[in-house]
């Protein structure tokens, strides 16, 4: 072999001995670029129709996912949650919210399922109220009582909507003018609502509102929740806690009496978890008036700051949901008014206590108790409410 095959001999070995090298730090170059992809948290918002209201209005339906296995659906009539779907303790995500899957249900008939409730959520009495003097005609459409805003509350209007999406959150705004008038209320009042679905599997949600005339305001979420994901069965094996000493007895009307009473030696106390069936068919006026708990807890922490309003869990998914509000109250309803003729959105239909909701809000009734906290909206004020959904298992 002479001088020139040699080095050409030897300079094939090094080159041979170079390229799984250079390879090897090409796959590991490679690999820990898609390391750094995985582990990047990221959170989606998209849009979708959904169909047309009876008045030609398009309405959009919003989905927020993010990469824990938590997807919401919120379409832009009535702010309402349409699904929101969570994983059990085995990591499988399932609907948690009773609802329909099309639109014309919600137009037809629904019982405020995942609605934005406005412009005043629970029971006005005798559908009227006085500011300054004036007396303020409602609708009654609940008996001879108001509730939930009226015949056309904030539950069946289309809201324009907008979104941010984000790396660690998504989050949908929808916002409205509710005009001087609007279903007897007074004053115009713009109102903005922002749903915000984070990485820790909590959906906030945040009230605003001002308004050019004085008025009143207490705005809600009335989603029904199954944390089994099986919305055949009922709610009476979830176990609740509520920390809250007092509640607000009612009169046949469901309107609060005024009271405000202990939670000791009740059906009414969840200061320690309890089942929700335990003490739901007990030997209670209270019981038989509400047909089960249909009431407002006075929450412990009365201060405005974000804190624990209830707690639940269902031990057959391990699903856990946690409230938290700003605000005094929280209306705690079992399902009781559901009959079995409203067709669930997975078959069936859906059956006495099937679901419950936690409605944070301010006290029932309170233009009409002046003892209750205020929900009197001054021009100049802003109103701001924030509650917050958070999922988690056990």
């Amino acid at each position: 072999m002479n001088y020139f095959q040699r080095s050409s001999y030897f300079l094939a070995i090094l080159l041979f001995a170079l390229i799984p090298l250079s390879c090897k730090n090409a796959r590991k170059e490679n690999t820990g670029t898609e390391e750094a992809s995985k582990s990047t948290p990221s959170v989606s918002i998209g849009k979708s129709a959904f169909g047309t209201t009876p008045d030609g209005e398009s309405v959009d339906l919003y989905t927020l996912r993010n990469d824990q296995g938590m997807e919401v659906t919120i379409m832009t009539y009535g702010g309402i949650i349409t699904s929101l779907k969570t994983p059990d303790k085995a990591g499988v995500s399932k609907d948690v919210v009773l609802g329909f899957p099309t639109l014309a249900q919600y137009l037809e008939s629904s019982p405020y399922f995942g609605a934005l409730i406005g412009r005043y959520g629970n029971r006005i009495a005798n559908g009227k109220f006085t500011l300054d003097g004036k007396t303020y005609a409602l609708a009654k459409n609940d008996g001879p009582n108001h509730l939930h805003g009226g015949n056309k509350g904030f539950d069946k209007v289309v809201w324009n909507a907008s979104e941010r999406p984000g790396q660690n959150s998504a989050t949908l705004v929808l916002a409205r003018l509710s005009a001087d008038g609007e279903e007897g209320y007074p004053g115009n009042l713009h109102v903005k609502v922002t749903y915000t679905l984070n990485q820790d599997n909590s959906l906030d949600i945040r009230y605003e509102a001002r308004t050019d005339q004085k008025t009143v305001i207490n705005l809600t979420n009335h989603s029904y929740f199954n944390l089994s994901g099986d919305f055949s069965s009922t709610i009476l094996d979830h176990v609740l806690q509520i920390p809250a000493d007092s509640y607000l007895p009612v009169d046949a009307g469901l309107i609060p009496t005024g009271e405000i009473q202990p939670v000791t030696g009740t059906p009414f106390d969840f200061r320690e978890p309890k089942k929700i069936g335990e003490d739901i068919n007990a030997v209670n006026e209270q019981l038989k008036r509400g047909m089960g708990f249909d009431h407002c807890w006075v929450l412990n922490k009365q201060d405005g700051e974000m804190a624990l309003a209830a707690r639940v869990y269902e031990p057959g998914s391990g699903r856990v949901l946690e409230v938290y509000t700003t605000e005094p109250g929280i209306q705690f309803y079992t399902g009781n008014f559901l009959d079995g003729t409203l067709t669930a959105k997975n078959g069936g239909t859906y059956a006495r206590r099937s679901g419950f909701c936690l409605e944070t809000e301010h006290f029932p009734d309170s233009p009409n108790q002046k003892e209750f906290p205020s929900v009197v909206l001054n021009p100049g004020d802003q109103y701001v409410s924030r509650t917050t959904f958070k999922f988690s298992t056990n």
